[in-house]
């Protein structure tokens, strides 16, 4: 795993020759404008991507203003290079997201309404459902493959002995949630929705913009994390990266839940902040 960073006062000659510098697991690239051409961002990933091949490495994590440059980011993607972003993670710690909106918000577990819209359900997910309608009465499930889902209601209600709901009406189905927690949903699809003009909506995948303007609540397409074991040393990372970038680089993503959540509550990873359009909390 390599870490990519600017510099803060790059030399003249490696500006103009596009000098990419390796320290360690450090590619330190000769950056600190707030634009860069498609040119330079051309050349540079040409010479991160060698690195890359020479270790057989196709995944990076990138600085918090390297993460900034758009351009940087679509040709890294287009030479089939992965940036971790933290997105996998975020879905992993979806019962405890519900867990801090609750408590940040003083909000009465035994009447909390959540619904989850999800299309494609993973080992993960299924785990996390089953953790949230352990602990929470009023449950939904949104979803536009009813049957794949039916199944599951029906597995939950098997082996927990707990109901959920299963529904895909657009008109009714958000409508009394105060927590969303969208897993898979693109904006298009949330959109057909008609949502809780003050729940709070948190998109594990991707940003999502909410556009009805009655809708006054709040779209959380972010977050961060803070955990027990940090490199507080290395005093770079620490300040360069975000720790939800660095915290996900540590696992293989195939792992069973079980370890995966072990390892969470070892290294005692808490959630530091929600990320919103227009807040943060």
């Amino acid at each position: 795993m390599y870490y990519v960073q600017e510099i803060d006062k790059p030399n003249l000659l490696y500006q103009i020759f596009n000098i990419v510098r390796l320290k360690n697991d450090k590619i330190i690239l000769p950056i600190n404008k707030e634009k860069i051409s498609d040119k330079k961002v051309k050349k540079l990933v040409k010479k991160i991507k060698k690195i890359l091949e020479q270790t057989k490495c196709k995944k990076i994590i990138l600085s918090k203003k390297l993460k900034k440059y758009e351009n940087l980011k679509n040709e890294i993607y287009s030479n089939n290079l992965e940036i971790i972003n933290g997105r996998w993670l975020f879905g992993v710690l979806g019962t405890r997201v519900i867990k801090y909106i609750i408590k940040k918000k003083k909000m009465k577990s035994e009447e909390i309404q959540i619904s989850i819209l999800i299309n494609d359900i993973s080992e993960i997910m299924l785990e996390n459902i089953k953790q949230i309608v352990r602990e929470y009465k009023k449950v939904n499930i949104v979803t536009n493959h009813i049957e794949k889902f039916k199944k599951i209601e029906e597995q939950i209600l098997k082996e927990e002995g707990i109901m959920i709901t299963v529904s895909r009406n657009k008109r009714k189905s958000l409508l009394k949630s105060q927590i969303i927690l969208n897993v898979d949903f693109p904006s298009e699809l949330i959109n057909q929705y008609r949502i809780n003009e003050e729940a709070i909506i948190v998109n594990l995948r991707g940003n999502v913009e909410i556009k009805s303007k009655r809708f006054n609540g709040i779209n959380v397409n972010d977050y961060e994390i803070d955990y027990q074991i940090w490199n507080e040393f290395d005093y770079e990372k620490d300040k360069l990266y975000y720790k939800k970038d660095c915290y996900e680089a540590e696992f293989y993503q195939k792992q069973p839940f079980e370890y995966i959540n072990r390892k969470i509550d070892r290294d005692k990873v808490k959630i530091t902040k929600l990320i919103a359009e227009r807040s943060e909390f």
